[in-house]
């Protein structure tokens, strides 16, 4: 589905809000640019099956270039703007972009990429000028607001977080379809469910270049709803946002829930969230009680979904179901969800219910490949099921299909000869009040092969020491099995996660690297 035809209903509606600016774009407006960028595309040179890519801050113009994009046929990437030069221009190299738009606030960035990005023809600065770039404002004014004839339906092509490696872009078959002509991305299924419409009010707190932000962003606006885009996450912010813009819908991380709960009370209570009728919440498991806690301060609206940037499939988790069995991200089979969970062992076997194993989902409509890389590709698929897929998250299904996650394989802490993983460690640790971020890790043992740490992050105004240490220690003892506790905790200044939560496992390694080199961890 296309936005478009707002324009012609509700001109004046609000597409989007940029919070922290207050500035808007209607409908109108959003048509209008998206239709002059399409035509810039074509006479650049630019058409069905090409690539452009995006940096760009939280900028309300990138639905502008994004429905440009999509009803030209053209593959749009949006890039990490957090990356040094040499990763974002590897990323923009990869996906072979023929067009690099830039945001003026990241001059310096897009500055450096341009002796890395041989392969970009035009360069094209919005919101400010750049030098060697071209004027997105000056170049989209001579161009007519009548769409094209032809509207052959693009796609994003985005990449992975690139937690363990290089980032890889996934990339979807285009469908040949028109723009406007087909029924929409399967995604519409899944937040229709969750009530997206035409009075929908979407809180954006997070980066608008990661998927879960970027398409629920665009599905509300292919439902005729608003976007608030916030510029980055602020706990007291997003309150008052939620306020102030009467925000039905938001999403959240786990991350962001932890510090909003951290708040202090009077400031939680300061704010009018009535309007609120959904919180999704997704990119990882979230503490149980966490997520209880949340439930008596907002009430029965926290509903989770569980996927990928690759969209093999999908759970989903009403808050009553999720009330019933704790910890589960939902499940399959139902109204907007994708593909079948199964849980297999590491030769493709099934495993039966309650067992831990790798999560795969057979999907028999869908496919996909990570750009260049067909051994990565491969390792996405069963071993014998054609159309099973994995993104290698580790966990079980319960009796009822119920699916709880456990970590990822490459996360598994193996000591003894016992499985151990981290993110059943970390959902305990968390709770504890002077923790501010945590990330559990093996690190390697004389004796059992590895044992189990913790890197800690304490909240303001805490400061580490070896009573410190043993506080957290005895707080997981009370909680955990003893073999599941951290040996060792390690105090930092902060723990390397993708502004989206995510855990970024190279630069973890090399934090642990970095002790070892220091004798801190032996």
């Amino acid at each position: 589905m296309y936005p478009g035809r707002y324009a012609a209903v509700a001109p004046d509606r609000p597409a989007v809000h940029e919070a922290a600016t207050g500035r808007m774009l209607t409908y109108r407006r959003l048509e209008d640019a998206s239709v002059r960028f399409a035509h810039w595309l074509r006479a650049h040179g630019v058409g069905r099956g090409d690539h452009i890519a995006v940096i760009t801050v939280n900028d309300m113009t990138v639905f502008e270039l994004y429905w440009g994009a999509l009803r030209s046929g053209v593959y749009i990437t949006l890039v990490n703007r957090h990356l040094t030069p040499v990763e974002a221009a590897y990323i923009v190299d990869d996906c072979d972009a023929k067009v690099l738009v830039v945001s003026a606030p990241l001059a310096d960035l897009a500055q450096s990429v341009v002796p890395l990005t041989p392969k970009v023809v035009h360069r094209i600065v919005f919101g400010g000028e750049i030098p060697g770039h071209l004027v997105y404002e000056d170049e989209l004014s001579g161009f007519p607001v009548t769409p094209p004839d032809d509207q052959p339906r693009g796609s994003d092509m985005l990449y992975s977080s690139g937690t363990t490696g290089r980032p890889k872009g996934i990339k979807p078959a285009l469908t040949g379809a028109q723009v406007g002509d087909e029924p929409g991305s399967p995604l519409l299924k899944q937040v229709r469910r969750f009530g997206f419409d035409e009075d929908t009010v979407y809180l954006s707190p997070a980066p608008i270049y990661h998927s879960a932000p970027l398409r629920y962003s665009v599905s509300t606006q292919a439902l005729g709803g608003t976007v608030v885009l916030m510029d980055t996450f602020d706990p007291e912010r997003s309150l008052e946002y939620i306020e102030r813009y009467r925000v039905t819908h938001s999403q959240w991380v786990p991350t962001h829930f932890v510090r909003l709960l951290k708040l202090p009370r009077e400031i939680r209570e300061r704010y009018d969230l009535s309007s609120m009728r959904c919180a999704l919440h997704s990119a990882a498991p979230c503490p149980v009680e966490v997520k209880h806690e949340l439930m008596r301060w907002w009430g029965e609206i926290v509903y989770e979904y569980y996927s990928a940037t690759e969209a093999i499939g999908n759970t989903l988790v009403t808050p009553q179901e999720w009330l019933r069995k704790p910890g589960t991200v939902g499940k399959t089979g139902g109204p907007g969800t994708l593909g079948l969970a199964r849980i297999c062992d590491e030769d493709g076997n099934r495993l039966p219910p309650g067992e831990v194993g790798i999560v795969y989902f057979e999907r028999p409509d869908y496919s996909f490949e990570y750009h260049r890389d067909p051994h990565k590709t491969a390792s996405t698929r069963h071993p014998a099921e054609e159309s099973w897929y994995t993104t290698g998250d580790i966990g079980y299904l319960d009796e009822d299909d119920y699916l709880f996650l456990t970590g990822r394989g490459m996360f598994t802490i193996i000591s003894g000869g016992v499985n151990i993983y981290p993110q059943e460690i970390e959902n305990v640790l968390i709770l504890h009040p002077s923790i501010a971020d945590v990330a559990v890790v093996g690190v390697p043992d004389a004796d059992r092969g590895e044992r189990v740490e913790a890197f800690v992050q304490l909240v303001s105004g805490e400061e580490g020491s070896d009573e410190t240490e043993g506080e957290i220690i005895e707080f997981c003892r009370a909680r955990l099995s003893r073999f599941k506790c951290p040996r060792r905790v390690r105090f930092v200044g902060g723990l390397p996660r993708t502004p989206t939560g995510k855990m970024v496992k190279g630069r973890l390694d090399e934090l642990i690297a970095r002790y070892a080199d220091a004798g801190a961890v032996s």
